[in-house]
């Protein structure tokens, strides 16, 4: 494997991808926004570009990116609310950037970072296959993380792969678990539909053996899309009992109906849109979903073709994410 260029290297799987791609003694050069996080990647010994992907690229970048042989694209705004404009500059404008450049690379393979919300809507949702029809786009993530797949797969040439990642937790996690631990410290957790919920994470480590197994994929990954998840659906609220229990947070839970809740969300988000900052407001349509309904991926194609399989459970995922794995190992 020649040089690999990875985007969202200041992020959180763009840098535990960085950290394993050192330990193989691949070289790997990352580009992220963050300057101190960029810079601490730069004091681990990581070679790092501060870079705006979505500023077409100039000569000044291209001679700074140097010859890549392939591409691991993490970089993206990831929220639940926010400026339309924003989100495109971040996933779809930076996208097609970055597919151009690799189209002047010569770039062998592209594993472009979606996102399982691109399928996400607000009804039970059970084993989604790939090819699942994708509903109406829930938020303005959503709809630009679609776009970027179809950037993506629109350049046959550069070997694309798409990944989607479903819930993203563990060591140096600066989102999921820690929202919702915060949530549940502030304020009782919504208990919709006699708890029915459930959903499946993916622990950082198996997220990053599925970045490298489509890197060293044949042929037959070519324009193809990739479910990935730990394969193991765990009810919403079993999930944040075990959170707060390691966290040493005590939730609260209020039963709620699910309709008026989300009429009250869909009101907060249009009086945020008529800000001119568009702040996030404290509960999303998207954000109360995820606490109502029950969802999971089919993940068999990702083992077919890429031979790919989750390894980390839930349970264990957990104790790592919190450093009790040594702890536990030593009782058992």
């Amino acid at each position: 494997m020649g040089r690999v260029l990875v985007t969202g290297a200041s992020g959180f799987l763009g840098a535990h991808i960085m950290t394993r791609l050192a330990a193989a003694g691949t070289p790997a050069l990352g580009v992220g926004r963050d300057a101190k996080r960029c810079a601490g990647l730069g004091a681990d010994g990581h070679e790092v570009l501060r870079l705006d992907l979505s500023i077409p690229f100039d000569s000044a970048a291209e001679h700074a990116l140097g010859a890549v042989d392939t591409i691991i694209h993490c970089a993206a705004l990831s929220a639940p609310f926010g400026r339309l404009a924003d989100f495109e500059a971040a996933n779809v404008t930076a996208t097609r950037n970055l597919v151009d450049f690799a189209r002047r690379q010569s770039v062998r393979r592209f594993v472009h970072i979606s996102s399982p919300t691109v399928s996400f809507a607000y009804r039970d949702q059970l084993g989604i296959r790939e090819d699942t029809d994708l509903p109406p786009p829930v938020n303005h993530y959503a709809r630009t993380k679609r776009q970027g797949e179809e950037i993506v797969l629109a350049a046959p040439e550069t070997g694309p792969v798409v990944l989607r990642p479903r819930g993203i937790y563990g060591t140096g996690d600066r989102t999921l678990l820690p929202r919702l631990l915060q949530v549940a410290r502030e304020r009782p957790l919504p208990l919709f539909r006699d708890g029915k919920a459930r959903i499946d994470l993916t622990y950082i480590d198996d997220v990053v053996d599925a970045v490298l197994a489509a890197l060293a994929a044949g042929s037959a990954a070519h324009g193809q899309i990739f479910n990935i998840s730990g394969g193991e659906v765990v009810p919403v609220l079993d999930i944040a009992e075990a959170a707060c229990a390691r966290a040493g947070v005590q939730p609260r839970w209020r039963k709620m109906p699910l309709w008026p809740a989300m009429l009250a969300a869909g009101l907060a988000e249009t009086a945020a849109e008529l800000l001119p900052s568009r702040p996030e407001p404290p509960v999303t349509r998207y954000g109360l979903g995820l606490f109502a309904y029950a969802q999971s991926l089919n993940i068999g194609k990702a083992g077919r073709i890429l031979g790919w399989a989750p390894k980390v459970s839930f349970g264990e995922g957990l104790d790592r994410t919190f450093g009790k794995a040594t702890e536990n190992r030593g009782a058992a």
